[in-house]
């Protein structure tokens, strides 16, 4: 089995990077994938880049060149729900593209998917499971707390209370970011079971310019250690 794992930026996969053991290495559409074993498994990691498209060419590399078995995700995000503080961990349920609106057909709705009439794309069940346990485990001694739940994309970086709220109102959710809702809906067209992880670093308010540089490296940790863990947990079961 062969696990494909995403990160947008360098900061999400460099602790990643420093722990696999390199096999080979293949350099496509401006992205280099790494082939190698980490924590025991079979993997390709690769830094897609900022935003849908980027995310969304990745994932249907990772597909055609590598035949990948399942997909996990991490990085950052800013929170939507009041709930949320910085660090905490949120593992996807569901995603949906917020910026998506074709509701000047008439029969559309926000966020909807012309032609697959669909908002959201559901995670496997299972990678699931494995990413929240895992949070659990790895929080268990720290005041940070692990969610399941919806995660909102879109490309754009907010940093706007109003923003936010509409975004909570009208799709539901616990944290915006820019990249997992186009992964997702290009494992739910290659039927690849996948897992967004996403860890806060910040409120997705009008400081989250400054939150994130702060907290990016700090949540990134988090992310990094609940992959590993899954990873781990793949080779037992």
């Amino acid at each position: 089995m062969t696990i494909g794992i995403i990160g947008a930026m360098e900061i999400e996969i460099e602790l990643l990077k420093e722990d696999l053991e390199l096999k080979s290495k293949l350099e496509k559409a401006s992205m280099t994938f790494y082939s190698g074993n980490l924590a025991g498994q079979e993997v390709v990691l690769v830094k897609s880049g900022i935003g849908k498209v980027n995310a969304g060419i990745c994932t249907q590399i990772l597909v055609d060149e590598f035949d990948i078995d399942q997909l996990i995700f991490t990085g950052v995000a800013g929170a939507i729900d009041p709930a949320l503080e910085v660090e905490d961990i949120v593992v996807s349920t569901d995603l949906v593209q917020h910026d998506v609106d074709a509701t000047a057909f008439g029969d559309r709705k926000p966020g909807e998917i012309p032609e697959l009439a669909k908002i959201s794309f559901e995670a496997d069940e299972n990678l699931v499971d494995l990413a929240f346990n895992a949070g659990k485990d790895i929080l268990k001694s720290e005041s940070n707390q692990v969610y399941k739940g919806r995660i909102l994309s879109g490309d754009q970086f907010i940093s706007d209370k109003v923003k936010v709220k509409k975004l909570k109102e009208q799709f539901g959710g616990y944290c915006t970011e820019m990249e997992g809702a186009a992964v997702a809906q290009a494992a739910y067209l290659n039927q690849l079971p996948f897992v967004i992880i996403r860890s806060i670093s910040d409120k997705a308010d009008e400081e989250a310019d400054i939150s994130f540089e702060k907290f990016a490296k700090e949540a990134a940790q988090h992310s990094y250690k609940i992959v590993i863990a899954i990873l781990k947990k793949l080779i037992s079961s």
